[in-house]
């Protein structure tokens, strides 16, 4: 049964939607755990170590942030996996091009692929910067998460890099989150409207939330 339901679009798409929300619900969390920065390094540096204390005793260290971790590895995976198994099967059920040479849908959906794979890159390599240090600027410091941001974006390219993503990911939460409620059955020809309108409003607040870190360090406000 359960691969029955994989194996249809309908399936895909509630797949897409679901491990979309739960993603969303995490970026809120995030977006509002970035924003601790404007209020200095111990506020910070706090809140990253809390992250890995929640739920003890009864979790072990960290055990709460990496059960996290899976359940948003699993949620991207899906979530790829059905928007690129969906893509193919639209493409082949219409290999010649469209008549129409103008485009009749909005900017935010026909960007939803590239902006996709742009978001998908952008992940590995802010996993590399601020979580094992890899590729970081000015020297990783482990447990001082303050810094290590500061470092990041006192760099054109570090800022760079993270406000296209934010951009890309502001653009496919508009359409995704309309998307997903069209999906799920929470759209009607009454509610489209509300939720078109929920969907900007919540693009503009992610974008503009997680835009305010690297602007708050190349203005000197977080330093």
């Amino acid at each position: 049964m359960a691969r029955s339901i994989w194996d249809s679009s309908v399936g895909k798409k509630t797949v897409m939607a679901v491990s979309g929300i739960v993603m969303l619900l995490y970026l809120v969390a995030h977006m509002i755990g970035n924003l601790k920065i404007y209020f200095g390094a111990g506020e910070f540096d706090s809140y990253a170590h809390w992250l890995r204390t929640v739920g003890e005793p009864f979790m072990h260290y960290e055990w709460t942030l990496w059960l996290i971790r899976v359940v948003l590895v699993v949620a991207v995976v899906a979530h790829a996996t059905a928007a690129y198994q969906l893509s193919r099967r639209d493409i082949k059920a219409r290999p010649s091009k469209y008549v129409h040479k103008k485009a009749r849908t909005s900017y935010a959906t026909r960007t939803m692929r590239w902006g996709g794979i742009i978001l998908g890159l952008f992940i590995v390599w802010h996993i590399l910067d601020l979580t094992t240090g890899t590729v970081h600027s000015g020297g990783f410091q482990a447990g001082h998460p303050y810094q290590n941001v500061v470092d990041t974006f006192s760099t054109w390219y570090g800022d760079v890099i993270y406000i296209v993503a934010m951009l890309a990911l502001g653009l496919h939460i508009r359409h995704g989150f309309w998307s997903a409620a069209q999906t799920l059955g929470a759209g009607s020809r009454a509610r489209d409207r509300v939720l078109k309108t929920a969907a900007n409003v919540l693009a503009l607040l992610l974008t503009a939330g997680f835009i305010a870190v690297p602007v708050g360090v190349m203005t000197g406000v977080v330093s």
